[in-house]
């Protein structure tokens, strides 16, 4: 596609919404009137495929939506062939619902050759890459995650002996919390372990009660952010009113933003917030850190079955959902990261690179996944053994 022209299948009377493109000699054109042609056509030509699918939403007998649809139905939209809907004047809720709908992008007239030659390879590049991952996964015909009996067993055996050896330490801990800062002395957060569950987690608290409002002020210390964001994307605002320079979304405040400024939050801010020197953290909390105290609650996540000993450490929701941006994406993500255990220690913090919490997100998502892939009985017993001895050397794992 980058030496040739771009074939494009439209649907659609309006020749005028697609004069750019062929004024711009970039694209080799099939076109069909409406969709029962275009269905027609189809069904004459099933091995024909196109770079693109480009479809008018408003048509006689059935507009680019439905349409859409009815191609999924017969099979005739190839998996990894983007289809963008057009229309003549920007609707923002034409696009919401395209997207709800599974098509891939949504244009208004005028259509400019550049911009839209460049978001076809993109959707070509991204829909490969993701389609043969997904067919990667389920060629290996992975269930749901079950915790083996003899994980489980040993789970619960060395978590109840654990509790009641550690009983005066959870009591002295206790009381340590609340004397600097009184207020709940146990931290429960949602978090996402295997096959994608959520559950509440439990660890001693460490921070100030008012830690999670503080959030904000301390994000400029995160290790990983490396990218300035912009307040209001300045690709759109060169754009006419109604227009975007790629995708948009609703954040979590439920303004309506570009895919770009969407990219530059989540480099920004990483799938793995980590603050060094967190002034939100207590001097009992800073403690309990270090020596790994503030995550004996654990153990009754353990005793309830959320977690095990050994797995990937579970990610809070927001985490999660940035790694899993999709119903697509969270079932490829299920098959990899989220099919195992949720653990007390895993991988990655029994690594010579995670010393001193220095690793990058990259290394340890790939971690995650080894240890999704190849765990054992026999192998959680080196990492427990190996994390034991981490914790003797004091290196803060």
């Amino acid at each position: 596609m980058e030496n040739s022209k771009i074939k494009v299948f439209y649907i659609g009377e309006d020749t005028e919404i697609i004069s750019p493109l062929e004024k711009s000699g970039n694209f080799e054109i099939q076109r069909k009137e409406n969709g029962v042609a275009a269905l027609r056509w189809l069904e004459s030509n099933r091995g024909t495929k196109f770079d693109a699918i480009l479809c008018n939403m408003f048509m006689r007998g059935v507009n680019g939506i439905s349409f859409y649809n009815e191609m999924r139905h017969h099979k005739y939209l190839q998996t990894k062939t983007p289809f963008i809907l057009i229309s003549k004047h920007f609707r923002q809720q034409l696009r919401n619902n395209a997207y709800k709908t599974g098509i891939d992008d949504y244009y208004s007239s005028p259509l400019q050759p550049v911009r839209l030659s460049e978001r076809i390879k993109y959707l070509n590049d991204f829909k490969n890459i993701y389609i043969n991952n997904l067919d990667k996964v389920k060629s290996e015909k992975l269930e749901p995650y079950k915790t083996p009996f003899i994980k489980r067993a040993f789970d619960i055996t060395l978590a109840s002996v654990a509790l009641i050896l550690l009983s005066p330490v959870f009591v002295l801990t206790a009381i340590a919390i609340y004397i600097e800062s009184p207020g709940k002395v146990f931290y429960a957060s949602k978090r996402v372990g295997a096959n994608f569950r959520t559950f509440d987690f439990y660890k001693f608290r460490s921070m100030y009660p008012d830690a999670d409002k503080r959030l904000k002020e301390v994000a400029h210390l995160n290790q990983y952010k490396t990218v300035e964001v912009e307040e209001e994307c300045s690709l759109c605002a060169a754009l006419p009113e109604g227009q975007y320079c790629s995708p948009t979304y609703e954040d979590d405040s439920g303004k309506v933003v570009c895919e770009r400024i969407i990219k530059m939050r989540r480099q920004a801010e990483a799938a793995f917030l980590k603050i060094e020197n967190d002034p939100r953290i207590t001097k009992v909390g800073r403690f309990i850190r270090n020596t790994s105290i503030d995550e004996l609650p654990q153990l009754i996540n353990i005793l309830k079955g959320d977690m095990s000993f050994v797995g990937n450490r579970p990610l809070p929701v927001s985490e999660a959902n940035a790694l899993t941006k999709s119903e697509r994406g969270k079932r490829l993500e299920l098959g990899l990261r989220f099919h195992c255990a949720a653990g007390l220690t895993g991988l990655w913090q029994v690594e010579l690179r995670g010393r001193a919490g220095k690793m990058s997100e990259e290394e340890r998502f790939e971690l995650d996944k080894q240890y999704a892939l190849h765990n054992s009985f026999w192998g959680d017993m080196k990492l427990l053994f190996r994390t034991f001895f981490v914790f003797l050397r004091n290196q803060n794992v």
